[in-house]
């Protein structure tokens, strides 16, 4: 039930959607509710994120502000954007005066006209940062990270991201605390690698955003040379892309189609939960040019799947190569490959990364670790508005 004399966390997210950070915030939400705080989350536009919030206990408010995705920070539209900031800062100023927060909470980066309206309707506001640099040119870096000096604290989803923010500004190194996110495993628990000889026909999943960031064409052609080198092998794609970028859709449709890769490929769309499809596989792929923390590379731990991801940013924080899983360079389809075959050629090993990859995930990415610690970093930040809870004995 949603509390109704606590104090108000007023949460800006720049998304309705599902994916990692969107699911991230449910998380917080949760624990924020669980500990005494209304929680009343603004969104720039609607979608199925709001029935998910409402469920765990948020008012969702749809106001309309712009959101600094790569599109806007081209030189075209770069000239139309401090208009837009502005008029935008001075709208949520009265409505941040109006509601009368407690803590001004920004889930990211993109929306940095949230920090200057809470700070000039004198409200404290912590940014939650959940992005690396991403390919940003060094203005837009500039642009996005400057703005998280009007902020009292700031939270990392890593130590890649935590690097991001304090090498563009360095004054922040003192303030940036990481939490790592915290995954809810399968309700079920993990289910057993299926028993497969090598040669056996081979299953491989990869779950996020279709986007060249997350090297999706990358997974299509390394699954076209195992095929070229004779194994029986499938990929099933699960999520779909950007607005704005159908092209990469029908780029990987295209490619999907040609006849090395014919019936091999799947691109599912969006899937929800995706349990079953981890359940399926016999290797998860997380081929990201870039990636701030990696959930769905802890998810597919905790499905107790071994795991074969790019050896960039978070996910080298989250996997320890060799032991709970392995990494390769990005954009390397032939290593992705190899790396691949040598599990499919190995089912002990590939045993042994799935169940080291279980047990490491249950320890550092539990939903437990993450509560206490951003309701330990909420508190700090609103001045203690709401007392953080004791840590619990592990």
């Amino acid at each position: 039930m949603h509390p109704v004399t606590g104090p108000l966390l007023l949460v800006a997210h720049p998304s309705p959607d599902l994916y990692g950070s969107d699911r991230q915030l449910l998380e917080t939400v949760s624990a924020a509710v669980g500990s005494g705080w209304r929680v009343e989350v603004v969104l720039p536009v609607t979608g199925p994120l709001v029935e998910l919030l409402e469920a765990r206990g948020a008012r969702v408010r749809v106001v309309e502000f712009p959101v600094l995705r790569k599109a806007l920070l081209r030189p075209a539209q770069l000239v139309r954007l401090p208009w837009r900031m502005l008029a935008a800062t001075l709208r949520l100023r009265r409505l941040t005066r109006r509601l009368d927060p407690a803590l001004v909470y920004v889930n990211t980066v993109t929306i940095p006209e949230w920090l200057l309206a809470a700070r000039l309707a004198g409200r404290p506001v912590a940014c939650h940062v959940h992005e690396t640099d991403d390919g940003y040119p060094p203005i837009a870096r500039r642009v996005l990270t400057a703005p998280l000096l009007l902020a009292r604290s700031v939270i990392a989803n890593s130590g890649a991201s935590r690097h991001a923010v304090t090498e563009v500004v360095p004054r922040l190194d003192r303030s940036v605390v990481v939490v790592h996110n915290g995954v809810p495993g399968p309700p079920a628990g993990p289910t057993a690698l299926r028993a497969r000889a090598v040669g056996d026909p081979a299953r491989i999943a990869l779950v996020g955003r279709m986007s060249p960031r997350k090297g999706t064409h990358v997974a299509l052609e390394a699954t076209g040379l195992l095929a070229a080198a004779g194994r029986d092998v499938s990929l099933r794609v699960c999520g779909t892309v950007f607005p704005g970028y159908e092209f990469f859709e029908a780029e990987l449709r295209e490619r999907a189609a040609r006849p090395d890769l014919a019936g091999r490929v799947t691109l599912a769309g969006y899937v929800h939960p995706t349990w079953d499809e981890l359940a399926a596989a016999d290797v998860v792929l997380v081929p990201s040019r870039s990636e701030s923390f990696g959930n769905t590379a802890v998810e597919a731990m905790l499905a107790g799947r071994p795991v074969v991801a790019s050896g960039v940013q978070g996910l080298a924080e989250v996997l320890d190569d060799g032991r709970t899983g392995l990494l390769v360079p990005p954009d390397d389809p032939a290593a992705l490959a190899a790396a691949i075959a040598s599990l499919l050629d190995d089912p002990a090993r590939a045993a042994a990364l799935a169940a080291a990859g279980l047990d490491e995930a249950s320890r550092r990415f539990t939903v437990t670790c993450y509560t206490e610690a951003i309701l330990r970093a909420l508190s700090d930040a609103s001045g203690g508005a709401v007392p953080a809870p004791q840590p619990t004995a592990r």
